[in-house]
């Protein structure tokens, strides 16, 4: 048998996202300046690239701004991050 590595992870451009989301290339750019969503690295020329779970946190950005500001949100995800960032990892058996 023959073990091969995972592919690498999918990375996406801004304008690939827009093709996913219906957001526009303002929208999402604004998004990344308030740091609501974050690329996980640039290109050689210096396009974001964005893993793939930006899509789930711009879900998440879209039905919050429902009854949110932009700042509130940036409040909430900052505090899911950090305890995220907190919690443990699941105990071995």
């Amino acid at each position: 048998m023959v073990i091969r590595k995972s592919p690498p992870p999918k990375r996406y451009k801004v304008g690939e996202i827009m093709e996913h989301t219906n957001l526009s290339r303002q929208t999402i750019h604004n998004y990344t300046m308030l740091g609501l969503i974050e690329p996980v690295e640039r290109t050689d020329s210096g396009h974001r690239l964005y893993g793939e779970e930006v899509f789930a946190r711009l879900r998440k950005i879209e039905l919050l701004k429902l009854h949110h500001t932009l700042s509130e949100i940036k409040d909430v995800l900052d505090k899911e991050d950090a305890e995220g960032d907190n919690e443990a990892p699941p105990a071995a058996e």
